[in-house]
């Protein structure tokens, strides 16, 4: 036969000298009866034995897992000659595994207890004698604990038939792994556990082996017993038996030691990783061998961890469970643990984490086909259907599904019931009593839809919902709520079906499909239009009535594949539909169905093709023109004979004002804000370059009217007791309106002009009232609960929009910003992140001033804020409150010292020094009561200062307290101390900065790279052993919150004039971003009258 095969084609391969010294061994071991081996096994297996001579057990284990198995092979293979030896390897190893660098001897560790040992090798852990293999990042060790484990599988598995039952290598493997899962370094636990779990793991694995041999040697010995009761086989096969039985309950004996030793210990380690290992391990141990572990006494572990405040904890018994309760005939032995724990599983549906909670619902999933749960208990997590995260409601979707329209059933009897083949009218019925329960929220059922859609198949069946719909179908009796959810949910899941969204997503990211994705949505759009085709106009013309149907049904139009109306002939029937849809229009008045007719129409003109086409425009022209018309006669109709006068209606408003104060807040609000519409009015149809002196009268009037409104405000509003929005609201109204007038009239603006006596200065003591007022806005206490959300935003941005109306006023230099520049900045650091960015732009546009005093500007409104802070010290406030203060001086001190980097800091040198100057001159005005302003204000600006200015600094800070005792208070002059002391380590590290740079280094060649410098906790290694009181598992991390502040932003520069209102719409969206910390402050007291000058 060899010689008629056909021979390849080609040049035959030239024979390599190896090939022949290989031949010519195979003829050697031929000669010498040698087992008939390939060449490459037995190249490998002699390759594998000299590996195995040079390298230790362990490095196998980290670096070369392939040889493991040969490693078992020939540890075995010894163990009959030397058991002293293999034991001593396999424990040294498994000391090794655990990170300890030990110097233990075979015959110590044969003579010594195992608690003396191990002992030994935790006062190494105490000495940092250890290294950590098992959580290491390290590449060559990525496969370490996977080699560990198949290691140890693999002994079991290589000693079943000798060693395994011997009484001595496994005991004493056992002993030292129960042993180390015990000792304080979680290494030690780590690895030991790991060990452990697997060896039950790998028993089992045995006794299941055993097990299947003793049931076929039983079932021959049952064979034999019918032939003959007596005999040698007879005998034999009992003893088989015997032996068998007795392996297994040794394998079960061991089992129970190690669940007992370990697992019941190191299921509540504090390390999560070790529990989840060990719960892992038992759901494992349970699904695959349940003749000793499906017990209660087991299972209860299962139910106890479901309560762990890990979440991968309770993930990992969830889905324990899970395969649990997979396994049909495991439901008898869990009736009692389910009655005992299914509360606690329902509960987890509901779980923080996601993940958990989405396990949780896969397991009630199953728990209702075995019929372990009743419908009473689920009432809660039919809520979920319209919870937040997708994943919940996506998981929650399957379940309703599941149970109450498939209504899939596992039962004792042979057999289950599906209600997947159930017919489509059958699920449209159930799917309809569900969204009955809500009906009364479009909103709400779109998220039911979405929820069930990729289960359901009968939403996709839409020539059986349009036969429903247009009662074709005896089977299903619609009542008019039934009508309207079908109706949405034919639309909704005519929206799925064709790739788009029912329900708001997360995120707003455009979804992107692929070619797959992009042809089945097309051939869902085909099947949608397939089933419309002639039966739309019959849906339309039912419900051309119903105003809560005809929107979704008008809204189908822009779902269809328009071309297959001439593709397929049915023009006829298109034509109708675009007629029906036109009547519909001005049938109803509802917003909704406005837009829908509109938009339905408009996409016929944009989709259509030919004839189609236009007979879709002719239809839009016809429409717009009869809607022009009739929007003509209305107005015809309701126009009236003459013109309202309003010429006094701004009197009116004044009057009302004036007279009725205890009328609703927002209705002052819209008064004065009419008001200063008709004064803005009034200004802008002046003719500036010849006005009438009876204009300006009239103007005049009105600026001064609303004048005195608003500075009645300014002045009342700060003691006003009532409390509410409605309060916060006029508040904010009379701020910007004040600021508006201001502008408006800013008197630089008209000197010089025709109409300078237009011009209006506000006078300080006004100025004052209004920042007074001011600060109670911003000063409101965050108190808003979490269901009151929309009431924290309107004051955020309430807040928000004074800080821009003071700021408008220090830009547009309509007051002097001596006063109110110093108290906007003190509030820098003191209100939140909206608030902090405001007044960076500010201090940004100041900045481009360069004749503005920047120093004299940082330094009031340091002073401000720490008098403030000192304000509050001497009226004995609350002790927190205190605290917060001072740290917003600091702050604040930090945030400006931030302005001075780079090149700033030498431009503004001779700033920084008179910050610093004045600061200490202030510091000392009242000793010892303000040294702590040298410490909450300056010592931020230390840093900044020139080297050259420390010395006159130091020499004038030591002459002020010549005199003084310093050892009355010591921790009164702390801060002195304390500012000193920043000033000598600044002097000094810049002398040595200076003697270094005297002496350049120049170093050829190319610079060096800047490498990173180590993480400390790096360096350091981890913490093995942890203190007894603590039981949090996050031993390892330690987190700490930097301080660094933001830079100036110089790109951006508002408009000072420009009006107020622009200015907060365009910041509209950034506000509602942010969550903006509010602080409540107590706020001075006082009222004035109005005053002002014009001139």
């Amino acid at each position: 036969m060899e010689e008629m095969r056909r021979p390849k084609r080609g040049r035959p391969p030239k024979p390599r000298e190896v090939d022949y010294a290989d031949f010519m061994e195979e003829d050697d071991d031929a000669a010498g009866l040698a087992p008939p081996h390939t060449k490459r096994k037995r190249a490998a297996s002699a390759a594998a034995a000299a590996s195995l001579e040079d390298q230790p057990l362990i490095d196998i284990i980290k670096h070369n897992g392939r040889l493991i198995s040969h490693a078992v092979k020939k540890l075995v293979e010894d163990y009959e000659s030397n058991k002293n030896s293999v034991i001593f390897q396999i424990l040294a190893m498994l000391f090794e595994a655990c990170g300890a660098k030990h110097e233990i001897y075979p015959d110590y560790l044969h003579e010594s207890d195992v608690d003396d040992i191990v002992l030994s090798l935790v006062d190494l852990a105490r000495k940092g004698l250890v290294e950590d293999n098992y959580s290491t990042k390290q590449k060559d060790l990525k496969h370490f604990k996977e080699n560990l484990v198949i290691f140890w599988d693999s002994l079991v598995l290589e000693c079943q038939n000798g060693p395994l039952f011997d009484d001595t290598l496994f005991q004493k493997i056992k002993d030292y792994v129960i042993a180390l899962s015990c000792t304080p370094p979680r290494v030690y636990r780590q690895v030991a556990s790991l060990v452990g779990l697997q060896l039950v793991t790998s028993f089992i694995s045995v006794a299941k082996i055993l097990s299947g041999q003793r049931e076929t040697t039983q079932r021959q010995l049952n064979a034999e017993k019918k032939k003959q009761s007596d005999g040698p086989l007879v005998e034999s096969l009992n003893n088989r038996l015997a032996l068998t039985h007795e392996n297994i309950t040794y394998l079960e004996d061991l089992m129970r030691k190690i669940f007992s030793g370990l697992f019941m210990h190191r299921y509540r380690d504090v390390d999560p990783e070790i529990r989840m290992s060990c719960i892992k391990s038992l759901g494992i141990w349970v699904v695959s061998y349940p003749s000793l572990f499906l017990q209660d006494i087991y299972l209860k572990y299962l139910g106890w961890t479901l309560n762990d405040k890990n979440a991968g904890v309770r993930r990992t018994s969830i889905l324990a469970l899970q395969s649990l309760y997979e396994v049909d005939d495991n439901i008898p032995s869990l009736g009692l643990f389910t009655e005992r724990f299914y509360s606690r599983m329902i509960q987890l549906a509901d779980d923080i984490d996601v993940s958990v909670a989405v396990s949780a619902i896969g397991l009630i999933k199953q728990l209702l086909r075995h019929q372990l749960l009743s419908d009473d208990d689920l009432g809660p997590l039919y809520d979920l259907l319209i919870d937040e995260p997708p994943m919940i409601r996506r998981a929650i979707g399957e379940l309703v599904y599941d149970h109450l329209i498939a209504q899939n059933i596992k039962t004792s009897q042979p057999g289950a019931r599906d209600g997947e083949n159930e017919p489509s009218e059958v699920h449209i019925g159930r799917m309809l009593q569900i969204l009955r329960e809500f009906s009364e929220d479009p909103v709400l059922s779109s998220y039911v839809i979405d929820d069930i859609w990729d289960d359901m198949k009968a939403m996709r069946d839409w020539r059986c919902m349009i036969s429903v719909l247009l009662d074709e179908n005896p089977g299903i009796e619609l009542t008019d709520m039934d009508g309207t959810n079908l109706v949405r949910m034919l639309h909704a899941s005519a929206k799925k079906a064709v790739g788009e969204r029912i329900i708001p997503a997360m995120d707003n990211r455009k979804l992107y499909y692929n070619k797959g994705q992009k042809e089945t949505l097309e051939n869902s759009k085909r099947e949608i239009t397939s089933a419309f085709l002639t039966r739309y106009p019959h849906l339309l013309r039912k419900y051309m009535s119903d105003k809560a149907k005809i929107s979704p049904l008008v809204d189908m139009m822009v779902l269809l594949k328009l071309e297959m109306y001439s593709f397929k002939r049915q023009e006829t029937h298109f034509k109708a539909a675009i007629d029906l849809i036109t009547d519909a229009f001005f049938k109803h008045g509802e917003k909704d169905a406005l837009r829908s007719c509109i938009k339905a129409i408009t996409f016929c003109c944009t989709e259509c093709q030919a004839d189609l086409k236009d007979y879709a425009e002719n239809k839009l022209k016809n429409l717009e023109d009869e809607l022009v018309l009739k929007v003509k006669t209305a107005i015809k109709e309701v126009e009236l004979s003459k013109p309202v006068k309003n010429d006094s209606l701004f009197e009116d408003m004044y009057r009302i004002l004036s007279h009725l104060r205890d009328m609703d807040n927002e209705v002052k609000s819209f008064l004065l804000l009419n008001m200063y519409l008709q004064v803005a009015w009034c200004l802008h149809v002046i003719d500036g370059e010849n006005p009438s002196e009876t204009s300006i009268d009239e103007l005049l009037s009105k600026q001064s009217s609303l004048f005195d409104q608003l500075y009645y405000y300014l002045v009342v509003l700060p003691t006003y007791q009532k409390e509410g929005r409605s309060t916060t609201v006029l508040s904010c109204r009379v701020c910007i309106i004040t600021v508006e007038m201001w502008c408006l009239f800013k008197k630089s603006k008209y000197s010089s002009t025709r109409l300078e006596s237009l011009g209006y200065l506000p006078q300080v003591d006004m100025v004052q009232k209004f920042w007074k007022l001011c600060e109670q806005q911003l000063n409101i206490s965050d108190e808003t609960e979490d269901e009151d959300a929309n009431e924290e935003y309107i004051e955020d941005t309430n807040r928000d929009a004074v800080m821009i109306a003071a700021a408008k006023l220090v830009l547009a230099d309509t007051i002097p910003k001596d006063y109110l520049g110093p108290e906007i900045v003190s509030h820098y650091a003191s209100h939140g992140a909206s608030t902090t960015e405001i007044i960076k732009h500010l201090i940004t546009s100041l900045k481009k001033n360069a004749d503005f005093d920047m120093g004299a500007l940082f330094y009031e409104a340091l002073r401000r804020l720490y008098e403030r802070y000192m304000t509050q010290v001497n009226d004995g406030e609350n002790q927190t409150l205190i605290s917060k203060s001072y740290s917003e001086c600091q702050d604040l001190a930090i945030r400006l010292a931030r302005s001075y980097v780079g090149a700033a800091r030498t431009k503004n040198k001779s700033e920084i020094l008179k910050i610093i100057q004045d600061g200490v001159s202030f510091a000392f005005a009242d000793l010892p009561n303000q040294l702590s302003f040298l410490e909450a204000a300056l010592l931020p600006f230390v840093s900044k200062l020139a080297s050259a200015d420390i010395p006159d600094i130091l020499a004038d800070v030591e002459k002020r307290t010549r005199d003084a005792n310093m050892n009355e208070d010591q921790s009164v002059w702390r801060p002195y101390f304390t500012f000193v002391e920043h000033l000598r380590e600044k002097h000094a590290k810049n002398e040595v900065l200076q003697e270094e740079e005297e002496k350049p280094v120049k170093r050829r060649g190319r610079p060096r790279k800047v490498r990173d410098v180590p993480n400390v906790s790096d360096v350091r290694g981890k913490k093995l052993f942890k203190d007894d009181g603590n039981n949090s598992s996050d031993e390892d991390s330690i987190s700490a919150s930097d301080h660094h502040g933001h830079g100036e932003d110089e790109d951006s520069d508002d408009d000072a004039n420009q009006p107020l209102i622009n200015t907060i719409r365009s910041s509209a969206a950034k506000l509602r971003s942010l969550k903006v910390s509010q602080q409540g402050t107590s706020s001075r007291k006082g009222a004035a009258g109005p005053s002002g000058s014009n001139s």
